[in-house]
C-alpha cells in the first residue's frame, strides 16, 4: 500500500534553500550584464542606431623634397707606394717621398687637422719562378693620408703638385657640403609641400573635404649624392692642373603625412 510521508516544516525550508542556491548565481549574472550594457559608451550612428564606435576616415600621402647644391669641400686619399728588396731601404724611400708630398701640401696652407694618416703598412711579397720556387722577396711600403680640401678651386693644382712631389697612389676623391643643416631643413619643407599638394589634388578628385593633419613621419635625409643630369659636371680646373669636376649634389628628404577626411 502506497504511503505518503507528510512534509514537515524542516523539509519545506530545505527545499527553498536549495532553490535559492541554484537561482542566485544566475540572477547575479543577469544583473551584472544589464549594468555593464547600460553603463557602456554608445554613439549614435547617422541612422540613429546605437553603435560602439565610428571609424575615422583618413588619407595617407608620401612626399619627397630635393635640394640641389654645389659641393664646397673635397676629400682625397693621397699615398706613396714603395718597393725594395731591403725592408729598411723600402721604408726610407717611402719616408723621403712622403715628406716631399707633405711639403707640397703645406704650400696650400692646409690645416694640420685636415691631414690624417689613413694607412701605413709594410709587408713582404714573395716572387716565384716558372717552377713555382721562391726566387726573391720584395718589401712593399704604403703610406696614405686623407686630406680635406676646403677650397675646391685649388684641388686640381694640389693633385698636380703632390704627384710631382712623389705621390703615386691617388684614389677615393669625394665631394661634400660642409654645412648641410640648412639644406636638410629646406628639403624637409619641400617634402611637406609636396605631400600637401598631392593630398589636395586627391581630395578634389575624390570629392571629399580635406581636414587637419593627424600624423607626420619624417625619414632621415640621406647623405648628399652626386647629381647626374646627362650634361656633365661643373667647371673644370685650370688647364695646368689635374682636371676635376665637383659637379652638383642633391639632398633628399621624405615624409609620410596622414590627413583626416571630414
Amino acid at each position: 500500500m502506497l504511503s505518503v510521508k507528510p512534509m514537515n516544516n524542516h523539509d519545506h525550508y530545505s527545499l527553498e534553500e536549495n532553490m535559492q542556491k541554484k537561482f542566485t548565481p544566475i540572477l547575479m549574472l543577469v544583473l551584472i550584464t544589464l549594468i555593464v550594457w547600460a553603463c557602456g559608451p554608445q554613439v549614435e550612428a547617422p541612422q540613429g542606431e546605437p553603435i560602439s564606435e565610428i571609424e575615422e576616415r583618413t588619407m595617407s600621402v608620401n612626399g619627397t623634397g630635393r635640394i640641389f647644391l654645389t659641393p664646397d669641400i673635397g676629400y682625397i686619399a693621397i699615398g706613396v707606394h714603395s718597393e725594395n728588396e731591403d725592408a729598411a731601404e723600402a721604408v726610407a724611400d717611402n719616408n723621403a717621398q712622403s715628406q716631399q708630398v707633405a711639403v707640397a701640401l703645406d704650400g696650400y696652407n692646409i690645416k694640420p687637422e685636415d691631414i690624417q694618416t689613413q694607412n701605413f703598412s709594410i709587408y713582404p711579397q714573395q716572387k716565384y719562378n716558372i717552377d713555382d720556387e721562391p726566387t726573391k722577396t720584395t718589401y712593399i711600403v704604403d703610406n696614405t693620408v686623407f686630406v680635406t680640401v676646403r677650397d675646391l678651386d685649388q684641388i686640381g693644382e694640389i693633385l698636380n703638385d703632390v704627384i710631382d712631389a712623389g705621390a703615386n697612389s691617388i684614389n677615393n676623391i669625394q665631394f661634400d657640403i660642409a654645412d648641410k643643416d640648412t639644406a636638410v631643413t629646406e628639403a624637409r619643407q619641400a617634402a611637406i609641400d609636396n605631400a600637401n599638394n598631392q593630398a589636395v589634388a586627391l581630395a578634389e578628385a575624390a570629392g571629399v573635404t580635406l581636414g587637419e593633419i593627424k600624423n607626420i613621419n619624417s625619414f632621415s635625409p640621406g647623405y648628399p649624392v652626386p647629381f647626374m643630369d646627362g650634361r656633365g659636371g661643373g667647371m673644370m680646373a685650370v688647364e695646368s692642373a689635374v682636371p676635376v669636376s665637383p659637379g652638383q649634389m642633391t639632398i633628399t628628404a621624405e615624409v609620410n603625412v596622414v590627413y583626416i577626411i571630414e
